[in-house]
């Protein structure tokens, strides 16, 4: 896959608002549908005169979430040792650019630096500025159910510098729309100002939407970013320096307590098949809290298929590109259900279930072994198939909504801060509970003579295995104090610093 189709498919349209020009425009797309495409570009000065474009203005910026599935998704991935982009023949080589995120060798200025951290800075707080455009705007512009859907775009913007913060560390905190330079906040105080906007927006946010509202925010997906933010808050209030991070303090219980709001809410339970959550049709799971909504339309659509799938794994033709480390890949136990997420060995046409063949005419294998990143051949590496194919689909545009938060990580968390606090009964029976639900043996279940060490240990390894693929292994990574250390590909260790990504170079010269 060429740089310049990923460009064509993912750049185009791609709001580049800069820091110092937050309030330059807004796409809108139509009324309440949050797939829309974005139909024009407009300033508070000309719209929001009523209600209809205020409400417009808020499904821009849900629309916005979509851009997250490239560079915030494929660096939390690629970074790590759930995926590498092997360079095959002439495809995906890009400068470079892939391998380097892979070996976390990026700068501020290199193609993996200015292309997919630059691009990633620039969606980030281009939802920022959208959120801020349309809560100026509220100021002046009565709506129905003001105060909820000012709660809404309060937690949007917390969610958009959730990921800054995230991946960024301290970042500056823009409130308005004035165009002016802007200071660096601590990652601390990017932290606090989350969790206060959460906590203050929350009250006005509904416990459920009608069907007709699916995908916008409720009291409970405020509150998995909560838990989320306070299970990383040692992270994410610590101090990043060339020797590596100095933790903050944690927030073990005020995790156990976001999560439990969201587990007793009554609302949400686990799917009996937990496939079900990542399907074309996962609208309807009631495990899964946040969601980006996707649509099979041409742009509005998921692609993660079209990055692992081969190239005639079906049509329209994938990009061969996305595969998984073999260490990975064998860290799941052959009789855990969740190793099916993978395709590996011979491989079928996706949608007619008839063998394939390579490029050259040999029949396509799947191996789990990559011999060497710089000069894979077309079936070296296992794949991700966990967001799987729409039968609707467009092009590569498929109609799974992704999902950012659901019930099971809530219990995860809730294990991880309880064992962290001595429950290490309690961490070992969600645990076992999760591994039941995926089917795992009975005799593969956690012992209950287990440590806490050992029950830490357990908790990094099942949430690799839970959640992979759903970019959570680097926030898991750092939070364990592995995310630097020596890997398959990466034989030494990283510089601890790059535990952050640098603010592009392009973007502090702006402001």
């Amino acid at each position: 896959m060429s740089k310049t189709k990923i460009q064509q498919l993912w750049r185009a349209g791609r709001g580049r608002i800069a820091l110092l020009g937050a309030a330059a425009v807004l796409a809108v797309p139509g009324c309440t549908d949050l797939t829309e495409t974005p139909l024009s570009a407009i300033t508070p000065g000309n719209f929001f005169k009523n209600s209809d474009e205020v409400i417009g203005g808020v499904a821009s910026v849900y629309a916005g979430l979509r851009g997250t599935m490239w560079g915030y998704y494929n660096i939390s991935q690629v970074t790590t040792d759930e995926n590498v982009v092997p360079t095959r023949g002439s495809d995906w080589f890009d400068n470079g650019r892939w391998l380097d995120l892979h070996r976390q060798a990026w700068t501020p200025t290199s193609g993996a630096g200015l292309e997919d951290i630059g691009g990633m800075w620039n969606d980030l707080f281009g939802g920022v500025a959208r959120s801020n455009v349309v809560l100026s705007a509220l100021e002046t512009t009565e709506v129905p159910n003001k105060a909820t859907v000012v709660a809404e775009m309060r937690v949007l913007r917390a969610f958009y510098y959730y990921l800054l913060m995230d991946m960024f560390g301290g970042v500056p905190i823009v409130t308005t729309t004035e165009v002016k330079t802007r200071e660096q906040a601590t990652r601390a105080q990017v932290f606090a100002f989350i969790e206060k906007e959460l906590t203050e927006a929350r009250p006005n946010l509904p416990d459920a939407w009608p069907a007709e509202s699916y995908g916008r925010l409720t009291k409970f997906a405020a509150d998995a970013i909560l838990a989320n933010m306070y299970l990383n808050a040692q992270v994410f209030t610590g101090t990043v320096t060339a020797t590596g991070l100095t933790r903050g303090p944690a927030k073990w219980s005020e995790a156990v307590a976001a999560a439990d709001r969201v587990i007793n809410s009554g609302r949400y339970q686990l799917s009996s098949n937990w496939r079900a959550n990542f399907a074309f049709d996962n609208a309807s799971s009631r495990e899964n809290i946040m969601v980006v909504r996707h649509r099979a339309q041409d742009g509005l659509g998921l692609t993660f298929v079209m990055r692992m799938g081969h190239y005639n794994s079906f049509n329209p033709s994938p990009w061969n590109g996305f595969a998984t480390l073999s260490d990975t890949y064998f860290s799941f136990d052959a009789d855990d259900p969740r190793r099916g997420v993978f395709l590996v060995g011979p491989q079928v046409e996706l949608t007619t279930g008839q063998p394939i063949r390579d490029r050259a005419g040999n029949p396509l294998v799947f191996t789990p072994e990559i011999r060497d990143i710089t000069q894979a051949t077309e079936g070296e590496g296992a794949r991700i198939y966990k967001y799987t194919l729409d039968p609707a689909r467009q092009g590569g545009d498929n109609g799974n909504d992704y999902v950012y938060f659901r019930l099971a990580e809530m219990l995860m968390i809730k294990a991880e801060a309880q064992n962290e606090l001595g429950q290490t009964a309690a961490a070992i029976a969600i645990t076992n509970q999760l591994r039941t639900r995926a089917g795992v043996p009975a005799a593969k279940l956690l012992a209950a003579t287990l440590t806490q060490q050992q029950v830490r240990d357990a908790i990094y390894r099942e949430r690799l295995f839970e959640f992979i693929g759903e970019a959570k292994r680097r926030q898991d990574m750092v939070r364990f104090g592995t995310y630097t250390t020596p890997r398959q590909f990466n034989t030494t260790a990283r510089a601890p610093f790059r535990i952050l990504m640098p603010i592009p170079q392009n973007q502090i010269e702006i402001n």
